[in-house]
């Protein structure tokens, strides 16, 4: 297994310290703070390890309420909520520095067919195979970025992207509000199903919240751009891999008092919509030094 996978794997199996108390390590990936992605997967992966019995993630909502220290610790707090016939909930409070900084609220459901099922369907788009990789920016390209951005654009991450319309994020042209990624895991893992729900959990808040910038032309490459996660949404329709190619298909219906609205759909790439998402986030642009 490749350091950026065997990382985030690591990243996710979280330290027992108690019956409902976990620790998890953070790390470094050119963000100026915690990911929020890292938050939201480590406080997934908190909940699932409580459940008594087998039963499956179908939603989940959180929001951000500081800023992570990517150089120390997080303890994740999971109460108990509720163990019902059919569905548990659990409420994740992530604590750093003996401050609140993020808190989940998680619903289980055991396994159980359903009469009434539907789902929109896939927008057509080339498939991945089809699709160059992005190229690196040029060194000389990096050097004009400020240093967050070089060690963001650095960095070999663990999950492989392909855009279906490529964007120019260092010099960003003003366009409709929706985009088309294809992404997965760059190696293939294990099976467990709990795993690839907290992978996927990560890896929703790429691109999500970006896509309410692109009618401005802006980016948050860009040093005057200020952009954070303010909450997020998550709902688990289908099974999934994480290890093989989805779509994530994104829109953005609104952005207004510097904060900006966006939406998304994960398809595996038979067609089957497996995940849906929501975020609201701050976006604030200051004028550009002279």
């Amino acid at each position: 297994m490749t350091a950026p996978v065997s990382e985030l794997i690591e990243l996710l199996s979280l330290e027992r310290l108690e019956d409902n108390l976990f620790r998890g390590q953070s790390r470094d990936i050119g963000t100026k703070y915690v990911f929020g992605g890292q938050v939201l997967g480590q406080a997934l992966s908190a909940a699932q390890a409580t459940l008594t019995e087998p039963r499956s993630a179908h939603s989940l909502h959180a929001y951000f309420l500081r800023a992570g220290d990517i150089e120390h610790p997080i303890v994740y707090n999971v109460e108990r909520t509720r163990d019902g016939g059919s569905f548990s909930v659990r409420r994740v409070t992530a604590i750093q520095h003996g401050e609140t900084i993020f808190f989940l609220a998680a619903s289980f459901q055991r396994v159980e067919s359903g009469q009434a099922e539907h789902q929109l369907s896939m927008p057509e788009v080339p498939r991945p195979e089809d699709i160059a990789p992005t190229p690196d920016p040029s060194p000389e390209q990096l050097a004009k970025l400020p240093v967050k951005v070089q060690r963001w654009l650095s960095r070999q991450g663990p999950f492989e992207f392909r855009h279906v319309y490529p964007r120019d994020e260092l010099n960003p042209p003003k366009r409709p509000p929706y985009q088309q990624v294809w992404f997965k895991l760059s190696e293939r893992v294990g099976d467990a199903p709990e795993l690839h729900r907290a992978l996927l959990a990560y890896a929703s808040d790429f691109h999500l919240l970006g896509t309410a910038t692109f009618p401005h032309g802006i980016s948050y490459y860009q040093p005057n751009v200020l952009m954070a996660s303010l909450d997020h949404a998550l709902w688990f329709h289908r099974p999934f891999r994480a290890d093989e190619w989805l779509l994530y298909s994104i829109d953005s219906p609104s952005a207004q008092d510097g904060r900006g609205l966006a939406r998304g759909q994960v398809f595996d790439r038979n067609g089957k919509l497996v995940a849906s998402t929501a975020q609201e986030g701050l976006i604030r642009v200051t004028a550009k030094e002279s």
